[in-house]
């Protein structure tokens, strides 16, 4: 969204039109070519997990308890990214604000173990449970937050990657094999 705020290119579509240079597209939109570099590397970060999780150990557990909690990419969305793109980025002072905003959101979420509330996993169909589990040795965990594309129901076997000392990237077991 800031990309589309932000950009500044020159359209003409008369017959002596000129182009402006690369030049000044690069001085006119530090910003937007920020963001295109933060989103190139937020792609090759998501590529990335695909494939460290490939060559996992085949860890599982049993679900005994399930709750969906979709809900918090809403709340991360309309607390914090809807204002934020209501920021006037034509001045230095509230483009400073900005990222210092963003640094301090981020580090919260971080810190507080939030960041599967990410509204981006939404966009990817990655769903959020907070679920309990027998592991193994008949081992039960409580409030385990899983990260799927996969709908799970109670009962499910999920192989599992631990992503933090609560959260964790499941997929279901297929039964069938």
């Amino acid at each position: 969204m800031i990309i589309i705020i932000t950009a500044k290119v020159p359209f003409c579509f008369s017959k002596d039109c000129s182009f402006v240079g690369v030049t000044y597209l690069l001085s006119n939109n530090i910003i937007p070519l920020l963001c295109f570099l933060a989103l190139t590397i937020g792609i090759i970060s998501y590529w990335d997990f695909r494939y460290q999780i490939k060559g996992t150990p085949e860890l599982s557990f049993k679900i005994t308890e399930i709750e969906n909690i979709d809900y918090e990419h809403l709340t991360f969305l309309t607390t914090y990214i809807i204002p934020l793109v209501c920021f006037q980025f034509e001045n230095l002072r509230y483009i400073i604000v900005f990222v210092i905003l963003l640094i301090v959101i981020g580090s919260m979420y971080i810190r507080t173990d939030l960041f599967y509330a990410n509204p981006t996993l939404a966009i990817l169909r990655f769903r959020i449970y907070k679920v309990s589990g027998e592991f193994r040795n008949g081992e039960i965990r409580k409030s385990k937050i899983l990260i799927s594309k996969d709908k799970l129901t109670k009962d499910d076997r999920v192989k599992y990657f631990k992503l933090d000392e609560r959260i964790y990237y499941a997929s279901k077991v297929n039964t069938n094999e």
